[in-house]
């Protein structure tokens, strides 16, 4: 966050607005703000219904996954998919999330990747796993994605997620590392946490 602009110590989420309304962002002004300055380019948070959730610091057992997954990833994509790590995915004006890995049509740009056009979103939890299993599965649901893996990178299982029905997801199915993981869209990107070396607790190969 800029340190220009907020006094130390002022704390990064507020409880006192407790039961009252509060004002709604739209992804918009969050985009101002952040070509303005106000918000650094860095600080990590997600845009729910118009409300900022500060995203938890990322852990060396997180980007130690992520690192293991995006390196397949990037290697096994073939030419007519896109794996894009990291990207703000606009779902509508006033939602944004940031999942660790989005996969789509190659050639579909950033601009028109909305839920649906979504084939895959992966999602590497550590600390935020209550989150990334609970609300932010909801919101993926709401809007139309169809198939979410959450892996978890503790205890390296992976919880994923498809066939989306009138009350979220139809299918929850709870892997193990050494189970394969075949998205239903992108059959190409299959393979389990095992043979890439992910195993539970270990930080490094």
């Amino acid at each position: 966050m800029n340190p220009h602009l907020r006094p130390i110590g002022l704390p990064l989420e507020t409880q006192a607005a407790e039961g009252l309304p509060r004002r709604c962002w739209s992804v918009a002004e969050i985009e101002e703000m952040l070509r303005a300055g106000i918000i650094d380019d860095d600080e990590r948070f997600e845009l729910i219904g118009g409300e900022v959730v500060p995203m938890s610091p990322k852990g060396a057992r997180h980007e130690w996954v992520k690192i293991a997954v995006n390196r397949f990833l990037i290697k096994a994509a073939p030419p007519h998919l896109e794996v894009a790590p990291e990207t703000t995915l606009r779902l509508d004006a006033r939602t944004f999330v940031e999942p660790d890995f989005c996969v789509f049509p190659r050639g579909l740009p950033l601009t028109a990747l909305d839920g649906p056009a979504l084939l895959l979103a992966i999602e590497i939890a550590d600390s935020s796993l209550a989150y990334d299993k609970g609300r932010k599965i909801g919101v993926y649901a709401a809007f139309g994605v169809r198939e979410v893996w959450v892996v978890d990178a503790v205890r390296a299982v992976t919880f994923v997620h498809r066939r989306l029905g009138a009350a979220g997801y139809a299918e929850i199915v709870e892997l193990a590392g050494g189970a394969r993981l075949e998205p239903m869209l992108a059959p190409e990107l299959s393979f389990s946490l095992a043979e890439l070396g992910v195993t539970p607790g270990a930080e490094t190969q």
